[in-house]
């Protein structure tokens, strides 16, 4: 599933961005003006420090296993949690686990259950509600939203599982109810960070199996152990949460209410925002110039790449040279600082700036650009692929048919007619179409995207290491290797040394894909706001920190 959809953070499409964002550094104190209003809810918000926000989609699907959309998952983050959650520093850190250890091995992960860990109904969360929710995670007959790689991936005996296998040879043990251990494959150190996942929370059995099907349909049928509890929701119009007293932190919970209003154009949502409705919201990119001046404007980042993706069996980019001029022939930073003016940045690499590497450096910082544009080098390489297929290759280029896409589609072909003096063909199909397509092996190059799930490279470059056309069908068995030493390896310097290799192969010398810019978002955030946390991967948003003045 995983190499042929999108990952956990592309489906959660830039839910950073839906709900309006801060710095994923943390909560942003920076203000804007909210402007006045004739909301008669002001002086409750006052009293009760209500949180005002916006979601352009619906809220589908509030069962875990079967969630699948941004706004779904961004509400069950805060009504729920995982053994582990992401600090304002996107570190993390313990939350319904007490403790951890790994064992000397790093295959073990032994965890340790709060003894004031509470679902909304007063019982004890326990180390069998952790087991029952991933097993369930993992069966393809109950986890239908497409996310069990996010365990099977990792867990001993999960793969197995998943395809008909026994649940008693899966590596996860209920030793007692406060005791869970965890048997991974391959030493995995962002495994705590994947436990901050939706799909890594506990649930308790009897409760589920009591609801039958009316299970999250309503507050009524559900149970909650997060800093929140939900008390109404409609996928059409919005959900409230309110301030949950018996989870275990609660004291340090500052919200008491969050009202999520479903407001599909981001114009009706401006306006709201103007007139005081709404504590935050998302700028579409006309908006951005005219609002810079505002204290309230700033910009977040997404670890989400967009990039150009080779069919290596395709006529004309099976030839290295023509990839080459196509990687050189167009300007990124151009793109998104005139084109997408949306806090994006352009792509030096396939890793996007920030993610973590070793050493307290990012990955970009270690591995440096190995993308930049270069009108005279593109043409040059154009003109040596020409010679070599003995005649100009036409090419198409692949996109789905959402509005940036097709405005950076159209800047593209307008750099290689200007660079490489070429008219590239653009064919836009919707993203089921332009996946159904790739997934066949039936196109030359196309513009697709891969939004972390982890903080860590690996996220990214295991996925070229499966051969499927989706991914080029790219096959180098020194690529594959780096890979899998890389998953292996337990010293933690020598396994970045391999995953930067892996890049550079990927993208310079092989030219498999060519990152075109890393995701990000403008936004207006109310200066009555403060600590409002932003990820860039896993589950984005955390109303858990957040504070009004």
């Amino acid at each position: 599933m995983k190499r042929k959809k999108v990952s956990l953070l592309a489906t959660l499409l830039v839910v950073s961005a839906i709900f309006t964002g801060c710095s994923f550094t943390g909560g942003d104190s920076k203000g804007a003006s909210s402007g006045t209003t004739g909301d008669t809810g002001n002086a409750a918000q006052t009293a009760s420090k209500e949180l005002r926000l916006s979601v352009e989609s619906e809220i589908k699907d509030l069962n875990q296993w079967a969630a699948s959309d941004d706004v779904s998952f961004t509400v069950l983050n805060n009504i729920g949690e995982g053994l582990y959650r992401l600090d304002p520093k996107n570190e993390p850190q313990p939350a319904m686990a007490e403790s951890s250890e790994l064992s000397e091995d790093k295959l073990t992960y032994t965890f340790k259950l709060r003894a004031d860990a509470k679902w909304s109904d007063g019982s004890p969360v326990t180390a069998a509600d952790f087991k029952f929710a991933w097993l369930r995670e993992m069966d393809p007959k109950t986890g239908t939203n497409g996310y069990s790689f996010i365990m099977t991936d990792y867990i001993v005996g999960a793969a197995e599982y998943a395809e008909g296998g026994s649940a008693d040879k899966v590596g996860i043990e209920a030793k007692d109810d406060k005791t869970l251990v965890v048997h991974l494959k391959q030493p995995t150190p962002y495994f705590l960070r994947l436990t901050s996942l939706a799909p890594y929370f506990p649930m308790k059995e009897e409760f589920v199996k009591s609801q039958g099907e009316s299970y999250a349909l309503s507050p009524q049928n559900m149970l909650f152990n997060g800093p929140y509890t939900l008390t109404s929701v409609d996928a059409a119009s919005g959900a409230v949460l309110e301030k949950n007293a018996g989870y275990w932190d609660a004291a340090n919970v500052k919200v008491d209410k969050v009202d999520v209003k479903v407001i599909k154009e981001k114009s009706t949502a401006l306006n709201a925002y103007k007139a005081g409705q709404l504590d935050r919201v998302l700028l579409q990119s006309s908006d951005v110039n005219a609002s810079k001046s505002d204290p309230g404007f700033g910009t977040g980042i997404n670890f989400r790449t967009t990039y150009l993706q080779f069919n290596l069996k395709a006529d004309g980019v099976s030839n290295i040279n023509i990839r080459k001029a196509l990687e050189y022939g167009f300007d990124s930073k151009l793109l998104a600082d005139q084109v997408l003016n949306n806090g994006s940045k352009a792509a030096t690499g396939l890793i996007p700036d920030q993610m973590s590497a070793t050493g307290g450096k990012s990955f970009r910082e270690m591995q440096g650009d190995l993308i930049t544009p270069d009108a005279a080098k593109a043409k040059s390489y154009w003109e040596q692929g020409v010679k070599e297929l003995g005649k100009a290759p036409k090419i198409t280029m692949l996109v789905a048919d959402t509005s940036e896409t097709k405005d950076v589609a159209t800047f593209m072909q307008s750099e290689f007619k200007k660079n490489l003096g070429i008219d590239v063909a653009i064919d836009t199909k919707t993203a089921k179409a332009r996946g159904q397509l790739m997934d066949n092996s039936q196109y030359q190059m196309a513009i697709t995207a891969w939004g972390a799930d982890y903080d860590d490279a690996m996220t990214y470059l295991d996925l070229w290491a499966n051969h499927t056309p989706y991914r080029g069908n790219y096959e180098n068995p020194k690529y594959d290797k780096l890979i899998t030493d890389a998953k292996k390896e337990t010293d933690e310097a020598r396994r970045i040394d391999m995953l930067l290799a892996a890049e550079k192969i990927l993208t310079a010398e092989d030219v498999v894909v060519v990152p075109i810019y890393f995701g990000g978002y403008s936004y207006l955030l109310s200066d009555k706001v403060e600590g409002l946390d932003y990820h860039p991967y896993g589950n984005p948003v955390d109303f858990k920190y957040a504070s009004i003045k």
